[in-house]
């Protein structure tokens, strides 16, 4: 079951993230996934994990990312992952493209229950993100 669920878990980043396959999604997750770390305001579910992917890719056309590492264990799936994109579109609603471009790691956990992800946690480094595209100033310099 491990072999499969990590295949899951790879056509997930593959087809849905890196190549933008939404209809793929509605394979993948089940009817009652929950996204347990997803932004404040976003609906849980499918449409809200839709609707974040729909945002990510609009800041980040280009956005890629790697597996570094895919462990299962149980029902569980964790990737350790790299992201890289370019800053083009509004990131969070609130945010104006910058042109830089970005790389930033993450980890998510998967839940899986009869061949479909049934739930996510993930944890991104959103602070380098931020300091990368100059939103928020790294330690030791003055914001301008």
């Amino acid at each position: 079951m491990s072999a499969e669920n990590k295949a899951i878990v790879r056509c997930f980043f593959e087809e849905a993230i890196n190549k933008g396959n939404m209809t793929v999604v509605d394979e993948l997750m089940a009817q009652n996934y929950i996204e347990h770390e997803g932004p404040a305001g976003q609906p849980s579910g499918i449409e809200g994990f839709k609707q974040f992917i729909a945002m990510v890719a609009t800041a980040f056309p280009d956005l890629q990312v790697t597996i570094e590492d895919l462990i299962a264990e149980g029902d569980k799936v964790v990737a350790r992952v790299t992201v890289r994109g370019t800053h083009k579109g509004t990131l969070m609603g609130n945010i104006p493209p910058t042109g830089k471009h970005a790389t930033w790691t993450g980890i998510d956990i998967f839940q899986m229950a009869g061949g479909k992800i049934v739930g996510r946690w993930n944890q991104r480094d959103l602070l380098g993100l931020m300091q990368q595209l100059g939103v928020i100033a790294a330690p030791g310099q003055s914001e301008s």
